[in-house]
């Protein structure tokens, strides 16, 4: 089985594409012979970039890691097991386990069929209340790498900046010893050092800097400074040889001057499933690079070039959401479920998870908590409450929100994000094929939570499927031409509601994606404006067009602050 990728459509065994359970994964490697000596100044970690969904990892025979959550990086210190043994292979056992529960995120449930009539012995299903594939399988790179017995184990990087002079704050965590110097360089662009530091703990001072800019809004987008760190640590009363790495997401400034246009996406293709590979990444960036369609994504990965609200994997069903796609139903009763203690616990470290991996990366404008939860619930008030302000004690620089299908008057999470982040799809889930009612609704919809919450917001997720190649005039459902003339009802509120209060479109999806079947779907959600090979349907064009044109019209925009982002 291929390391990265989601094990499921590798082949054409069905019980393998739609399994659940546990599964094994094992590999002998041959460590460099330097990495095996008894050296106590080498450290030697095992670092997974992501598994799907409960992991538990041996080390010849030995466990030294388990993880609970398929969205996230996580790591073992592996020195004590390998060293000593030079010439001998290294054997890696990973056992994985897809199953979701209410307690995981996503929510999810097994539902056994006891009627022996209908189904075998021991028969189950896996339900689930969110509209894409449970892919499964170990989903970003594994990888050894080593590290002195002295590191630095984390570093954090805050700006302010006007437009003279930057300040960058600075935090490094070194593991290992006390007794350690550090020194930091801040280079731009072009290698240039601009500012120089010692110690953990300071503050770098940037004259004239350069800001980072999304794509589409600055002749020089995407730049960024890279913060050197020089060090040199003792290890039980012996120097610990000088060396130095070098982050290079840090920004100079945190000024993101944005209005959030351009699409949603899913890391997902063809075969390699929600692997995060390379090749996934890149088509992304080239499709809406070659044909402009947008300079925000929000996505669970990053881009250099395009600002992301960062989001976690909780996802569960509201009464408005999207149909569901499992065979069986998810009760009140395991919804609230998942609002208990035991969700929220593991919901704390997944956020904790999620901001060390993505705090330093200039292109994260926002966290999201969680997407279309059954906020209506009153036990949502406490658990989004507890887990935004949790969010905001680990980064206080940025908005943090989540993404809601519920009613502005029964959502219990709203009063506590930074930023309205709804989704809504008239005409398509309702109404269906009635795109004269989207003016009023949409318009209705904006005017009912801002005048309730008085906060910024985002549209997060519209759209309608469009099957490939299929046409109708007049434009009618499932065509090319119904999913141009959504769009287009849509944009024509959005352009009157950008003026007041609305500060961002993100259409659902950039590409078509696989799904769980079901009768609402042929062979997966076809929302996106590009199939899954990523060509591009009539609707990209639409949004090239569109996003383009309010590009050109930017003017000077006034800055994001913590609970503001700036609008056209």
């Amino acid at each position: 089985m291929p390391v990265p990728a989601s094990f499921n459509d590798i082949t054409q065994d069905p019980n393998l594409e739609n399994y659940i359970g546990w599964v094994w994964y094992e590999k002998e490697v041959l460590l460099p012979r330097r990495w095996l000596q008894d050296d106590l100044n080498t450290r030697v970690v095992l670092r997974f970039g992501s598994a799907h969904y409960y992991s538990i990892v041996w080390v010849d025979g030995v466990q030294v890691a388990e993880h609970e959550g398929g969205h996230l990086p996580f790591e073992a210190d592996i020195s004590s097991v390998v060293q000593g043994s030079p010439g001998i292979p290294c054997r890696i056992t990973v056992a994985i386990n897809n199953t979701l529960t209410p307690h995981t995120l996503p929510p999810g449930s097994i539902q056994y069929m006891n009627d022996v009539s209908k189904y075998p012995k021991n028969y189950f299903v896996q339900n689930i209340k969110f509209d894409f594939f449970n892919y499964a399988g170990i989903h970003r790179p594994v990888v050894l790498y080593t590290t002195p017995s002295v590191y630095i184990d984390d570093i954090t990087v805050t700006t302010t900046s006007s437009e003279s002079v930057a300040m960058v704050q600075y935090q490094v965590s070194v593991v290992g010893s006390a007794l350690y110097s550090l020194s930091l360089s801040l280079r731009d662009q072009e290698g240039k050092v601009v500012a120089t530091g010692d110690g953990p703990a300071g503050e770098l001072k940037v004259l004239d800097p350069n800001l980072w800019w999304p794509y589409l809004m600055h002749e020089n987008p995407g730049y960024r400074y890279s913060l050197e760190k020089d060090w040199l640590g003792q290890y039980m009363g012996r120097d610990i040889a000088k060396a130095a790495s070098r982050v290079s997401e840090e920004p100079a400034a945190d000024l993101f001057h944005i209005l959030c246009h351009a699409v949603s996406f899913l890391p997902t293709l063809c075969k390699t499933g929600s692997a995060s590979i390379a090749q996934a990444w890149r088509t992304v960036v080239s499709s809406c690079r070659r044909r402009r369609t947008g300079r925000c994504w929000r996505t669970s990965t990053r881009s250099r070039l395009a600002s992301a609200p960062s989001a976690s994997p909780a996802r569960s069903s509201s009464s408005t959401g999207s149909p569901s796609t499992s065979m069986g139903s998810t009760s009140t009763r395991t919804r609230t479920e998942s609002f208990g203690n035991k969700s929220l616990q593991h919901h704390l470290v997944v956020m904790e998870e999620l901001v060390r991996r993505d705090k330093n990366r200039p292109s994260v404008v926002m966290w999201s908590v969680a997407n279309e939860p059954a906020s209506q619930l009153p036990p949502a008030a406490y658990y989004f409450k507890t887990v935004i302000a949790h969010t905001k004690a680990l980064d206080p620089s940025r908005p943090v929100t989540f993404v809601t299908d519920v009613n502005y008057a029964l959502d219990h999470g709203a009063p506590y994000v930074d930023v309205i982040c709804v989704n809504s799809y008239f005409s398509w889930y309702h109404d269906p094929g009635h795109l004269e009612v989207i003016p009023l609704q949409l318009t209705t919809q904006f005017e009912n939570w801002y005048k309730t919450y008085q906060k910024p917001i985002i549209q997060s997720e519209y759209g309608a499927d469009s099957v490939p190649g299929l046409h109708s005039d007049p434009p009618l459902m499932f065509s090319e031409e119904y999913q141009k003339a959504m769009l287009k009802e849509y944009h024509s509120v959005f352009d009157k509601k950008r003026k007041e209060y609305v500060i961002g479109e993100l259409i659902w999806n950039f590409a078509d994606f696989m799904t769980n079947q079901g009768t609402t779907r042929v062979l997966g959600n076809k929302k996106g404006i590009f199939t899954r090979q990523r060509q591009p349907k009539s609707a990209a064009f639409v949004l090239r067009e569109r996003y383009w044109k309010i590009a050109n019209e930017s003017s000077c925009l006034p800055p994001i602050t913590k609970s503001h982002i700036c609008f056209l």
